[in-house]
This record gives structure tokens, C-alpha cells and sequence, in this order.
């Protein structure tokens, strides 16, 4: 059984790049674009210019982990992308989440209550 959360599928991907808005920071980009459903979608990825599979594989973990612990959340409807730059090699978690909720707060797609 599919997660409905996760994004899938080329053209979700290239949508999100093409009509979506990015907000960057020193260590995550962030791709947003508002999808039209009652549910967010989310995807994490890490290219080769991170590094080898070990590495690529770390920061996606970062992302991850730095979003579920992050008191910011996304507000429902939107297809989102963390996508990691090759400075993230190296870094502590917390350096990550402190990159990941600058970028959540420049996109101002975050939830009520939430700030």
C-alpha cells in the first residue's frame, strides 16, 4: 500500500519545479506548489552533486528528520520538495533543522497556531 503523502511521479515533480515556487537556504532548497487535494504531499531527495549513496542517503534522513521535529508544518494542499545542496554534507542535525524551518518560514505556507 502507497503512502498518499509521498509524491510520486515525474510530472508531480516537474509541476512543482516549473509552476512552483523555491526558497533556498545555506543547506535545503524548498519547492512548494499549492495542489488542489485536502492532503500535502512531501518528497526529499539529495542528486549526485551531494555526494556518493551513503552521503545522499544522510541528508535525505536529515530533511526528514528535521521536519518531523520542526514545530512549523505545512499547511494541507500543498506538494512540497526538500532537496538537499552538496554544503549538507557533513552537518549536524541541528544545523539542518534550523535551515529547514528558515526556509518553511520564508515560504509563509505554514499552519495556523503555528509559529
Amino acid at each position: 500500500m502507497l503512502k498518499r503523502e509521498v509524491l510520486r511521479g515525474n510530472s508531480n515533480f516537474s509541476a512543482v519545479y516549473n509552476k512552483g515556487k523555491s526558497f533556498g537556504t545555506k543547506y535545503v532548497v524548498l519547492f512548494l506548489k499549492p495542489n488542489n487535494l485536502t492532503y500535502s504531499r512531501f518528497a526529499y531527495i539529495a542528486s549526485k552533486k551531494v555526494g556518493n549513496s551513503v552521503k545522499r542517503k544522510r541528508a535525505v534522513r536529515l530533511m526528514r528528520e528535521s521536519y518531523r521535529l520542526s514545530p512549523l508544518k505545512i499547511k494541507e494542499g500543498y506538494d512540497v520538495i526538500f532537496m538537499a545542496r552538496n554544503t549538507i554534507d557533513g552537518c549536524k542535525l541541528e544545523d539542518v533543522k534550523k535551515s529547514v524551518e528558515i526556509s518553511l518560514k520564508k515560504s509563509k505556507a505554514i499552519s495556523n497556531g503555528e509559529v
